[in-house]
């Protein structure tokens, strides 16, 4: 566009300069509505989705924008207010959607204390207002970073699958690998699962390729290479890994896998093992030793103490006489595993007597997926009625033991556990307050995130991963499976890794 003298120019910037301004009038009363000038009282709190009424979160988390039904309410306002009486009120449609850097200014402002949040619905052109919530922050930051494997809720079937890493001070998600890029047989697929790190970093990492150009990804140092864990003595690769707290060392469970499909069990998909045992991997070295392989019974699950002196795992109880030499199809219902552990000495790579920690069996349970907190003072795990895999089994909890004391009660964890959902999963942030783990609550068939405050043994309500839209997981037809934290992104692309695959 020309301008043919300086009063023309000047009247078209006085009219952008105008439109730019109501633009963004419009923009802000779209993120800040008014609250309504009269409404009727609900006497109750608002039933948002998520469920955020009364959680308490990091201070340094995405926003937890939240909303209400679609099919009760026509619009939706909230006003939050922060200790020191700041205001800020948000809403459209029946969303409440904060922009971030609002957010992070309303947390740390509130940090150690809480957001008190008031909510407004309109139905049938009435307002209605809610008894108001609060939203404690916590002093203590989570683990900037979350990965997990995207994949869809059945095994009968799948085709792409990805492991992302997502940030969870905003909500930016990227793809650390996926199953697309290196697979040379589409007929015959490529699962890519596992993936580890060392101490929540990601300078040394790895992750699995089954099927189509089969082997383990390892980073060690950032350097990439693609190792067959099979050797002659072992029943199979490595399967469920464990980092060595110092060293390069990984424990591995060597795995021969079944799984059954029921169409009348809630419990829809089976997955079990025929035989299982331990190893341990020198990555410097590329040398496998077997850490247990007792033939009658099945080990799996590692994972050491944090100080490295001692691995931790699970371990089958042998079953009655009369059903030892039956088919396991007919079995799998009554295999339960009780937690052990080994002493474990680093400059020999010996292992000692195995100890019992958790005796499940004896409470007609089973234990899987152990995790030590960052401190060594608790021991963080899985129980269900029988079997390995429980994010399958609609019985199975997160259950927490005390390793400080010499008493089999466990910590009451109903603010983290759903009713009637498989939770399984469970994992520490590196600094040991927060606890996440992959849950199917809601509708039974979708894994989600939740996220639990634990401060001394003491477990705080659990909250939903954030989103950008409150709807979005609902829209998502992929699980997250084996969510794990981190304190730094994957810094190597896809494509990096990919080229492993040519060597």
């Amino acid at each position: 566009m020309k301008f043919h003298h300086k009063k023309s120019m000047k009247k078209y910037i006085h009219t952008y300069t105008l439109f730019l301004a109501t633009a963004l009038l419009v923009l802000s009363c779209a993120h800040h509505p008014d609250v309504p000038a009269s409404s009727r009282a609900a006497n109750c709190q608002p039933a948002i989705f998520p469920d955020y009424c009364s959680v308490t979160i990091p201070y340094n988390i995405a926003p937890l924008n939240f909303m209400l039904s679609h099919d009760e309410y026509e619009a939706c306002v909230a006003r939050i207010s922060t200790p020191d009486g700041q205001q800020q009120t948000y809403g459209s449609g029946v969303k409440v959607q904060i922009p971030e850097p609002e957010w992070h200014d309303m947390l740390h402002a509130s940090k150690g204390k809480s957001l008190k949040v008031e909510v407004w619905g309109k139905k049938k052109g009435e307002w209605f207002s809610f008894i108001p919530f609060e939203i404690h922050v916590a002093k203590e930051p989570i683990d900037e970073y979350v990965s997990y494997r995207l994949i869809e809720p059945s095994y009968v079937a799948w085709n792409f699958m990805e492991i992302a890493q997502r940030n969870l001070t905003s909500f930016e998600e990227t793809q650390i690998f996926n199953n697309e890029i290196t697979c040379n047989d589409k007929e015959k697929g490529q699962c890519i699962n596992c993936h580890s790190y060392q101490n929540h970093k990601t300078d040394n990492m790895l992750f699995h390729v089954r099927l189509s150009n089969g082997g383990t990804v390892i980073v060690n140092d950032g350097k990439i290479s693609r190792v067959n864990l099979k050797r002659d003595y072992t029943i199979s690769a490595g399967v469920y890994p464990a980092w060595h707290p110092t060293a390069k060392l990984i424990a591995f469970s060597t795995n021969v896998t079944r799984q059954g499909f029921h169409t009348v069990n809630p419990n829809k998909i089976e997955v079990y093992d025929e035989a299982s045992d331990l190893i341990l991997y020198d990555v410097e070295t590329d040398s496998v030793s077997v850490v247990c392989n007792d033939s009658t019974l099945l080990e799996v699950y590692p994972t050491w103490s944090p100080d490295g002196k001692y691995l931790y795992y699970c371990k089958s109880v042998p079953l009655p006489e009369e059903l030892r030499d039956k088919d396991i199809r007919t079995t799998y219902s009554k295999i339960q595993y009780n937690l052990y552990r080994r002493s474990f000495d680093v400059e020999s790579h010996n292992f000692g007597e195995e100890e019992l920690v958790f005796d499940a069996a004896s409470i007609d349970k089973s234990a899987t997926l152990p995790r030590i907190s960052p401190d060594g003072h608790y021991l963080l795990f899985a129980l269900g009625q029988y079997g390995c895999f429980h994010i399958r089994h609609t019985d199975a909890d997160i259950a927490c033991l005390p390793l400080d004391e010499q008493a089999s009660s466990t910590i009451d964890m109903t603010n983290l556990n759903s009713e009637g959902f498989a939770d399984s999963y469970p994992t520490w942030s590196s600094n040991g307050h927060w606890i996440m783990c992959s849950t199917r609550r809601g509708d039974g068939n979708f894994s989600r995130i939740y996220i639990s405050y634990f401060n001394n043994g003491k477990v705080e309500k659990a909250f939903m991963l954030p989103q950008e839209d409150p709807e979005q997981d609902g829209f998502l037809l992929k699980c997250y499976n084996r969510p794990e934290f981190m304190v730094e992104p994957v810094k190597i692309s896809v494509n990096e890794f990919s080229r492993v695959f040519d060597q």
